[in-house]
């Protein structure tokens, strides 16, 4: 018989027994912090907005509405520690897709030792899925507020790839590392836990560069100017988009990160031995002006990013 409590009990199933003194099963979950302050974020990927069955398998589904939350607890420079999951499912929602959800979203968990200790089961017209995720902190939050005039702006990966990757799946090809970078993208946890040592502000890349370092600037209040010829462009987005349309895109889920200009060197150090690709895209300035250089020197308008509720975001 396919009932609520079996749907739970299948999923659960993929998971591994979370180690809180209460988990899955009960009105709440107990947890634990031993470390130190918790960040905690909430998140949720919705068909026919982040996503449609047609082009996204279960297994990608599942993987990106985790992917997105530990984003945002990199971006806070916290260790990911438990999440909880509230599913709403078609009625005629297939049990080979829910098995599949499980399995995306249980693989990325087991990889950042994450653990589901609760959530919700309830039927709707179209699929989504809620996480609210918490990480704890072994030093002060890395915030968005901190950046200073002089500091150094960085960026993590490449920027675009997930705008590219949507602009595929809309003229309907299915495979591309464009659209891998938009089906699976990748949360920057471990650079995330460095840079906290060293940055004095940052927050993910979600709806595009140009958008977030505008709140980040308004946050720290101060400016910023970033090099067109500096941000880090796969050749195929280079080609495709260019980096003014690259700053638009969404979805990419990079850390942008303000860096003390003293500390820099010792940033770049720490992230070369880890294997961490980060680069320098320009620095915070005086006033509130925030301003694109090209490489002949010319200054370019930023555009907008993506905006659920505008009819300004990007269209390709």
């Amino acid at each position: 018989m396919r009932g609520e409590f079996s749907l739970i009990e299948r999923f659960l199933s993929f998971f591994p027994r979370a180690r809180v003194p209460v988990g899955p099963g009960d009105d709440c979950a107990v947890l634990a912090p031993t470390r130190g302050a918790l960040c905690v974020t909430t998140d949720a990927v919705v068909e026919n907005v982040h996503f449609t069955r047609e082009a996204f398998s279960a297994e990608d589904i599942g993987h990106k509405a985790l992917a997105v939350n530990l984003s945002d607890l990199a971006a806070m420079g916290s260790t990911p520690r438990w999440f909880v999951c509230a599913l709403a499912l078609p009625k005629d929602f297939p049990e080979r897709e829910l098995r599949g959800l499980a399995r995306g979203m249980s693989a990325l968990a087991r990889e950042h030792r994450i653990a589901l200790v609760g959530g919700n089961f309830t039927s709707a017209h179209e699929l989504s899925i809620t996480i609210t995720a918490a990480g704890e902190l072994q030093g002060p939050a890395l915030t968005r507020s901190g950046g200073r005039p002089g500091h150094l702006l960085y960026m993590s990966g490449e920027l675009g790839d997930a705008r590219l990757g949507l602009i595929h799946l809309q003229s309907g090809k299915r495979r591309s590392p464009a659209i891998l970078r938009q089906r699976r993208p990748i949360p920057r946890v471990a650079l995330g836990r460095l840079a906290s040592r060293f940055a004095s502000a940052g927050m993910d890349i979600s709806d595009g560069l140009a958008q977030d370092l505008g709140h980040l600037c308004e946050a720290s209040g101060v400016g910023a100017e970033v090099e067109l010829a500096h941000l880090p462009l796969s050749p195929a987005v280079r080609v495709a988009l260019g980096a003014e349309r690259a700053l638009a895109g969404g979805e990419d889920y990079e850390l942008l990160l303000a860096i003390p200009p003293e500390r820099a060197k010792a940033f770049e150090r720490a992230c070369a031995r880890a294997g961490q690709r980060v680069t320098r895209i320009g620095r915070l300035t005086r006033g509130r002006r925030r301003v694109l250089r090209d490489p002949e020197g010319r200054l370019v308008t930023p555009p907008p990013g993506f905006d659920h509720f505008t009819r300004g975001r990007p269209v390709d």
